[in-house]
């Protein structure tokens, strides 16, 4: 049985946790990443191979948390090197800063928006591994 690898990215008011082998795990495994984000209140995205849970926590937390639950598992944290002060300037999530938009909404906009922020979503997507 192939261990899950959690890698672990904390935003400024957010966390999302990327499934690194996700492609190489077991049918069950699968489900019991979707019941533990299921339970707390969560988005699983299977495009990208990421979740967020609503609770916000700190690495330390989620790793005990996950170890708990997932016994043959392997988290790592990712650590954000460049703030970023754009906000959005429209729609939903206007007056947000590009890097606290969910996932889901980064990933519509790189397929919906071509305005004059794209170069920031396409650098935020890819600072997530989006």
């Amino acid at each position: 049985m192939t261990k899950i690898h959690f890698v672990f990215t904390k935003h400024q008011n957010s966390f999302s946790v990327h499934v690194k082998n996700l492609e190489l795990l077991l049918v069950e495994q699968i489900k019991e990443i979707e019941t533990f984000v299921e339970l707390r209140r969560g988005f699983f995205d299977f495009n990208t191979y990421t979740f967020s849970i609503k609770k916000r926590v700190e690495f330390i937390e989620f790793k005990a948390l996950v170890e708990t639950i997932f016994t043959d598992s392997f988290c790592e944290e990712v650590v954000l090197k460049i703030p970023q002060k754009n906000r959005v300037e429209y729609g939903k999530y206007k007056g947000m800063i590009y890097c606290d938009l969910p996932d889901v909404y980064l990933l519509w906009l790189k397929s919906n928006y071509h305005g004059k922020d794209r170069e920031i979503i396409e650098a935020e997507l890819k600072s997530r591994d989006l």
